[in-house]
């Protein structure tokens, strides 16, 4: 009877657990205060949260997260302590691939809709952590570059959500080792925040992003655990924005509506940038038209002390060493001074464009070979993503569409190689028209940037938007099906090229036949698992026949090939 009395005791903690939801509320409002120390890389975090249950069920339990490297130090509920547990939840969504997870039980149920709120107290340390990349086989060296977050007496910077936990949230578990699972956490996180505000109240000297509109905050004094502070009011989740705060002595150049802080050592560096954006501006003004209007918004470059770590973008803040080669500093200004010269709510149109823009500087210091070779050198990560991607035509695969994602890494890919194939199926005049006419505040309808393609080409692109911007249907995969040539009687040959997709995107696709002597090429629309022919007429013997120069983005190119034989040019 006792060893009954056990098991029910276990079954009883069991049941809730299984039963646990933890995205069920969404939060609504952070009011928190920051002390720092970072001479001993500690945080400590107190204040307010309020959350409101965005499920169809009441709910008894709120579930929050912090970074496994914080603990949690005091939950409220009305003034008075709130029941909850604590317990380590494996999870990548922070650098320590784990979360410090507290289970908070409430008096009595939340109704769906109805918000409640908690006072909380937390602390603890964050130093640099790559464990989430290490143990599924990433090179220690290599994963820090990655993973550079942390608070140091030499230089503090701490990322948001995906990156370090230093906030509260609520996820499922996501896992490092399958690709898309940090992504979809996150995306699905910043769709339950996208309205939600934050206060936070930092050390001065902090630098902390505003709405993903620059940041505020002025060069550090060094006393990072002093008693002043100032407060970054109302940061917006949702979109690319993630809360972001920096400590360092930076010193400062202005230029226009760009902001470099830079490492003391890296005044030469932060000089040859604002070169840089001031030679691509006027390429970028062409290609995309006026659009900025002087509302104070304002663009900034934070340096990294370490020469190789990853750029990271938040909003209108990009972070990076600057301390760069002449190239990578070119592509970066031009990504950010699209990104401002072109503002939209639409991310794949915002942050699609800006690395087209990188593409079409490319073609204009190294010609067209150069933007596929660059394509082609960046495609693998798209298709490794296209490979887990959702099944085709489910809600999941729906929330993956250009228009609806909040990948940033997958929307920004994946938007580069449409802006490329918009210019290589409109033309460059028609597109830029295009461009030139786009006006952020008209954009109130999913079709408006269609349209005005449409109305610039004369061309109906729906299609084309159905497939790549609007739904998620993969990448196409073209192969050769077949070429019959037969001779010509005034000379040459008349050679049709029936090209097979068997992927489930459409689009138009170049396809080449080289000859004993030059070669000719025909574009061809073929849908996705269907095929389509084209005729080439051909001055000379044909060799073979290639479908795709790297234009479209595709999932498999081992079968793009056809070599003809002279037997069956004598049929």
């Amino acid at each position: 009877m006792k060893w009954f009395s056990v098991i029910c005791a276990l079954l009883a903690f069991a049941v809730p657990s299984k039963a646990l939801d933890r995205e069920a509320f969404s939060f609504t409002r952070y009011d928190l205060d920051a002390t720092i120390d970072a001479g001993q890389q500690r945080l400590g975090m107190r204040g307010k949260i309020t959350l409101r249950n965005d499920s169809d069920l009441p709910q008894r339990n709120i579930v929050l997260q912090i970074s496994s490297s914080l603990h949690w130090v005091s939950i409220q509920l009305g003034g008075k302590p709130a029941e909850f547990i604590t317990q380590t939840y494996t999870s990548d969504i922070d650098h320590t691939g784990a979360l410090s997870e507290a289970i908070v039980t409430l008096p009595k149920p939340i109704a769906p809709k109805e918000a409640t709120e908690l006072s909380v107290g937390y602390e603890g340390t964050i130093p640099q952590d790559a464990t989430r990349l290490t143990r599924i086989g990433v090179p220690a060296e290599v994963a820090k570059h990655s993973d550079w977050d942390q608070i140091s007496s030499g230089f503090t910077a701490v990322r948001g959500i995906g990156y370090v936990v230093w906030y509260p949230i609520a996820t499922e578990v996501a896992n490092m080792s399958d690709a898309a699972s940090i992504t979809e956490a996150v995306g699905r996180w910043k769709e339950r925040q996208h309205d939600a505000e934050m206060s936070i109240c930092m050390p001065d000297g902090a630098l902390m992003n505003d709405t993903g509109q620059g940041a505020a905050g002025a060069k550090s004094s060094g006393d990072t655990a002093g008693n002043t502070s100032h407060c970054i009011q109302h940061v917006f989740f949702g979109g690319e924005t993630v809360p972001v705060f920096v400590i360092a002595d930076f010193n400062e150049v202005q230029n226009g509506n760009f902001i470099i802080r830079y490492l003391a050592d890296h005044k030469s560096a932060a000089d040859d940038y604002v070169l840089a954006l001031n030679q691509v501006g006027p390429s970028i003004s062409v290609w995309l038209g006026a659009h900025s209007e002087p509302n104070g918004m304002k663009s900034q470059v934070i340096d990294l002390p370490d020469s190789n770590a990853a750029p990271f973008q938040s909003g209108n803040t990009l972070m990076m060493p600057i301390a760069e080669d002449e190239t990578t500093m070119l592509l970066m200004a031009v990504q950010q001074v699209a990104q401002l010269d072109f503002p939209s709510s639409r991310a794949w149109i915002n942050q699609g464009l800006a690395r087209y823009m990188q593409l079409r500087y490319i073609e204009q210091e190294k010609e067209r070979a150069g933007v596929l070779h660059y394509l082609n050198t960046h495609r693998d990560p798209l298709v490794e993503m296209e490979r887990q991607s959702p099944e085709k035509g489910s809600p999941a695969a729906a929330a993956r569409s250009l228009i609806n994602s909040s990948d940033e890494f997958y929307l920004e890919t994946k938007a580069m190689n449409v802006w490329w194939m918009l210019r290589e199926l409109v033309g460059e005049t028609a597109l830029t028209a295009a461009l030139h006419n786009y006006k952020a505040s008209d954009d109130k309808d999913a079709l408006y940037m269609q349209k005005l393609l449409e109305q610039q080409s004369r061309r109906d692109l729906t299609w084309f938007f159905d497939d790549w911007v609007y739904r998620d249907r993969g990448l196409p995969d073209f192969r050769i099906d077949s070429v019959h040539a037969r001779p010509v009687v005034s000379g040459g040959y008349m050679v049709a090229v029936t090209v097979e997709n068997l992927g489930g995107a459409a689009a138009e696709v170049p396809v080449k036949l080289e000859m004993t002597e030059g070669d000719a090429t025909e574009k061809l629309i073929v849908p996705g698992k269907s095929k389509a022919s084209v005729r080439i007429l051909a001055a000379a013997t044909p060799i073979k026949a290639i479908v795709n120069d790297g234009t479209v983005p595709e999932s498999d190119t081992s079968n793009n090939e056809f070599s003809i034989s002279a037997e069956s040019l004598n049929q």
